[in-house]
């Protein structure tokens, strides 16, 4: 009962920005509602799960160099940017080999690596991406990503690639957070 005054004070003086981010993100909510009822629920938003500053790529680069960063950085999405850091377009590894498998299979692989050397990333990423805020309710972004069926979605402020939320990341923080809750019962 008394950590409970303590969090409910420092809820009430504004000071429990270090008792949130000692807390996993499940948690945070619950303690915050629990600490002051007064006090409005913890919303968890993009920004608490994207993954900041994400690998890109620009336009002007090769679809060898996107073939390439995909084998070396085992990542599935790849976000295209201009010089100045908007986003531009999106390359998924769906979309890579979409064009491998339907154009060039029956290629040798030094063939292959010469069409793909002369193939520009403009000519065959997505350019109609959907994007999502980092203020965005984490709740939002996952609608979207389940009804649209995307992988991913760029994250972006004042028109900037700021961030990247996958699948992936959606379920590694239910694993993290279901592991957390069964070694903690209430």
């Amino acid at each position: 009962m008394r950590a409970q005054t303590t969090s409910t004070q420092q809820a009430k003086n504004g000071n429990n920005k270090k008792l949130k981010a000692s807390m996993p993100l499940a948690k945070k909510r619950v303690r915050t509602r629990v600490a002051s009822r007064k006090s409005q629920e913890w919303i968890p938003q993009v920004k608490d799960l994207m993954t900041p500053r994400p690998v890109t790529l620009s336009g002007d680069d090769s679809v060898r160099a996107l073939r390439d960063l995909f084998d070396w950085k085992q990542i599935r999405h790849v976000p295209i940017t201009g010089d100045d850091g908007q986003l531009v377009g999106l390359m998924s590894h769906r979309d890579y080999l979409t064009i491998a498998v339907s154009k060039l299979a029956h290629l040798q692989k030094w063939e292959q690596d010469a069409i793909y050397d002369s193939m520009k990333i403009r000519d065959v990423m997505g350019k109609k991406v959907v994007s999502v805020s980092p203020d965005a309710p984490l709740a939002a972004a996952a609608e979207i990503l389940s009804k649209k069926k995307f992988g991913c979605l760029p994250v972006v402020k004042d028109r900037k690639l700021v961030g990247i939320i996958t699948e992936s990341d959606f379920v590694k923080a239910f694993l993290t957070w279901s592991a957390k809750f069964r070694s903690n019962p209430a």
